[in-house]
């Protein structure tokens, strides 16, 4: 508590900073030709995938709104941190922002826990849908988001093993290995005798670069994107399942500020966000085999032994974790269960009844 308070102070100054010295923000009519300017806040540099889908947002959200609601960007960290990101929107560093709740080291249990209930989910499609369909029957989700509005859910292309000079052929590869992954990645890898560790995307280059890792855990699109092909060697195809998350939103104080019909544009606006990251997500993945290809990285393919060994391992973790949400109150099993059970009526080919349902707006 006492880490959010400060964070919190910093963030109201920051936002008091910019207030008087832009005069943006959702505060009622400014100086900028829209009658509405919201901030937007992101970690990634402007041609990033993520970035370019949100600019393809922006785009719908000023043209749907006739103009009378514009958004300001702010790129590459200049306002929001990678890993607090929650936090600073929450208290108003930027109205809008890039959140990152599976990051997050406290007060996320839930949101960091699901993204490991996905085996056998097949589309970044179905990733997004199973999520919403979840939020829909677990409320625990918007209650860890109190004091947000949700914009949008993100899936994600299928990691791979990037390594920077010893290759993984094989799951008996990881053994030792210092390997960046993502939280609901971190038992697996454990289990098959690597030595995981969790840290924001954006400081994996240098991390690699250095030899403080050995390798990471990551789509491919992140060869090119973060330009990860440039201290990695090898890339192995082992796919590693897993699922969408809460992946932009607002502060509810920027959002009742707005009038009813601008807040109807953003609600709007959800699916054509989604939509956007797909695409741009898909397109990376396509760019970064090339470039990846081209900067002389080694494409190895797993084992279809290994895959399935690597399923069970995940499997038999998910459960785990499920079961370990009880000492936070959650149900985690109900959860797992039924994220599962949604993963099958998708490869059955069901259409989810809760497709078009929200992230609601926590507590």
């Amino acid at each position: 508590m006492a880490a959010e308070r400060g964070i919190a102070m910093k963030s109201r100054i920051v936002t008091l900073l910019l207030v008087v010295v832009m005069l943006s923000g959702c505060t009622g009519r400014n100086q900028s030709a829209s009658e509405y300017e919201l901030t937007y806040a992101t970690p990634y540099p402007p041609m990033h995938p993520f970035s370019r889908a949100d600019q393809r947002w922006m785009t719908f959200v000023e043209e749907r709104s006739s103009g009378r609601l514009s958004i300001r960007p702010f790129w590459g960290g200049a306002l929001l941190s990678a890993d607090q990101s929650v936090i600073e929107i929450r208290h108003g560093v930027a109205d809008i922002g890039l959140i990152t709740p599976i990051y997050m080291k406290g007060g996320m249990h839930a949101s960091r826990a699901q993204a490991g209930f996905y085996g056998g989910v097949r589309t970044m499609e179905d990733q997004v849908a199973i999520l919403k369909c979840a939020s829909h029957d677990f409320p625990v989700f918007s209650q860890e988001l109190r004091g947000l509005r949700v914009l949008a859910l993100q899936g994600g292309n299928f990691p791979g093993v990037l390594t920077r000079s010893k290759p993984v052929r094989s799951l008996a590869d990881l053994q030792g290995m210092r390997l960046r992954t993502q939280s609901e990645t971190i038992d697996v890898l454990r289990r098959l005798g690597a030595d995981p560790v969790d840290m924001p995307m954006s400081e994996v280059y240098s991390a690699l670069a250095k030899g403080v890792i050995d390798g990471v855990v990551a789509p491919a699109d992140t060869l090119k994107a973060l330009h990860l092909a440039e201290v990695g060697s090898y890339f192995t195809e082992l796919r590693i399942s897993r699922g969408s998350y809460p992946a932009r939103a607002m502060s509810l104080r920027a959002w009742d500020k707005l009038p009813a019909d601008l807040q109807a544009v953003l609600i709007e606006s959800q699916p054509v966000w989604e939509r956007a990251l797909m695409d741009e997500v898909m397109r990376g993945q396509e760019a970064g085999y090339q470039f990846g290809r081209e900067k002389g990285v080694e494409l190895i393919p797993i084992s279809a032994e290994d895959q399935r060994h690597f399923d069970e391992v995940a499997q038999q973790s998910a459960a785990h974790r499920a079961q370990s949400l009880s000492k936070y109150g959650i149900d985690g099993e109900a959860i797992l269960h039924r994220i599962q059970e949604l993963v099958h009526e998708r490869a059955d080919g069901k259409v989810l009844s809760c497709d078009g349902a929200l992230v609601g707006e926590g507590v």
